[in-house]
This record gives structure tokens, sequence and C-alpha cells, in this order.
């Protein structure tokens, strides 16, 4: 970023971005969880302890979305002129691939932190455990003999491979409708609320599209045992048929679309907020 300020703005925007998205759409998200697993909704637990595992799920919040947009916020800043340079002339194309890639390596930071309390969010909401400490501990037991890395950071790589590929349809649309939008209105950017409807038509679409990714990481993260993503996903065609690829895509959508216009509605809220304090020091 340019200055320090900067650089707090994109962490306390971020934070605040995250932390509200998830207290408010936790629920949706256990429904989701419960609705991929092996077995199905109620055999996971239906509707009851539909809050079990918001707890890793608000401690990590703050910190993985700060890391997201300060990752992201610097890397479009320091990629911009790069990538221009390659493509001279040629600036939607540009400043794209500069939202993608910027946007991919913040969700590799932000995963981080983000990976290891999903394994804890999912084993807690589709167990009998009655909390994410309880879940916490059992993982600290290392029962199984995997080791504590491996543990807590089991389904990394498909989260990887959900994220990335999320992550470079969401923001790239995310950037180009609010660019459009402030450009039909002859205004030089959207306000938060205008950004909030971008956040959710962005977050609506590229949910639906990688809902197959999704599925994939849940049982990964859910599996007593390592197994590789080519392996369950063969398993999961064979045993149960293409169309469970497809489950939960109702609440992913709903949940990411909704949690879309909060996350990018409350950041840009914020961030705008914060920005003009700075200005009027």
């Amino acid at each position: 970023m340019s200055t320090s300020n900067d650089f707090f703005i994109s962490l306390l925007s971020g934070a605040a971005a995250g932390t509200s998205t998830d207290l408010t759409f936790f629920p949706i998200d256990t429904v989701k969880t419960r609705l991929q697993a092996k077995g199905g909704f109620f055999q996971n637990g239906g509707y009851k302890g539909i809050y079990r595992g918001l707890g890793s799920a608000v401690i990590a919040s703050a910190p993985s979305a700060s890391l997201f947009f300060v990752t992201y916020d610097t890397m479009k800043l320091k990629l911009k002129p790069i990538i221009s340079g390659f493509l001279p002339g040629r600036e939607n194309l540009s400043t794209t691939i500069t939202h993608m890639i910027s946007a991919s390596l913040g969700e590799i930071t932000a995963c981080l932190v983000r990976v290891p309390a999903e394994v804890i969010k999912q084993r807690t909401q589709t167990s009998i455990s009655n909390s994410s400490l309880d879940t916490f501990k059992i993982l600290l037991k290392n029962e199984n003999k995997e080791g504590l890395i491996k543990g807590f950071y089991r389904g990394w790589s498909t989260t990887i491979l959900r994220e990335i590929p999320f992550t470079i349809i969401q923001f790239p649309l995310y950037e180009w409708l609010k660019k459009t939008w402030a450009q039909k209105q002859k205004t030089q950017t959207v306000n938060p609320i205008q950004g909030a409807i971008c956040g959710s038509i962005a977050g609506g679409v590229a949910a639906a599209l990688t809902t197959p990714l999704d599925v994939l990481k849940t049982r990964i993260m859910l599996n007593e045992s390592r197994v590789s993503v080519f392996y369950l996903a063969k398993l999961i065609f064979k045993e149960e048929g293409f169309k469970v690829f497809w489950k939960g895509i109702g609440p992913r959508t709903m949940w990411i679309s909704a949690g879309g216009a909060i996350f990018l509605g409350v950041y840009e809220t914020v961030n705008t907020l914060l920005t003009s304090v700075k200005k009027n020091k």
C-alpha cells in the first residue's frame, strides 16, 4: 500500500466484512455442509445445533478476511503497472488479469487461517461435538496419527482448488460491475449500497459455478482418513452419481450471494469511511 494508513484501512475493513458476514449467514452454511456430507442432511444433524461450530468461524473470520484484503489491495497496486507494461494498449485485459492474480494471492494468504478454522467448523457442524473447542481438543489428540499440521490443514489443496476459481470469477466480475455502473451514472465510483449489489451478483455467479469443488472440499475435510482429490471424486461419482456434486447449490448460492452483498458492502462502507477520516485529518 502507499502508506501504513492504507494498510490498516484494508485490515480493518476486511475484518469488519468477514465477521459481519459469518455472524449473519452461519445457519445457512451449516445447512449446506450437512447437505453435502456423506449420509445427507438429517443423518448429520438436521436442524439441530444449527449454530454448532460458530466459535471457530468467528475467531477466524476477521484475520482471514483482513489477510485477503491487505494482500488483494496491495497486489493490485503493485501488479497493475507491471502487467500493463506487458499488455500496452489493452487496459481492460490487463486490469482483469491484475484482479485475478491479486485475488488468487489474497485467497492463498487467507487460507493460512481459514483452512484450520473450516476443518474445526465443519466437523463440529456434522458431529456430536457440542462446540468448536471440543472438536479442537479431539484434533489435538491426533488419534489417527496423521500429525497436527496435516490434521488441521486437511483439505488445504481442495480449498485452494475451490477458492482460486471462485475468486477469479468473483472479483474481476465485481470490479467490472462497479466500473460499468459508475460509468453509466457518470460518477467516479459506486456508493456502498451499489457496491453491495455488485458483490451479491458476483458472489452468486461464482458460488454456483464452483459448487462441485465445494462438495469435494467438504467431503475431504470430513473424511476419517486422508484421501486424494481424484480418488474421492471417482468414488463419489461411482457410489452416488453426478448429481451429488451439485448438492447444496441452493443454500451455497443464496448464502454467498447475500453474503457477497454484506461482505463487499461492509468492506466498501468501512473503507470509504476510514479513507474520508484519513483525508480530513
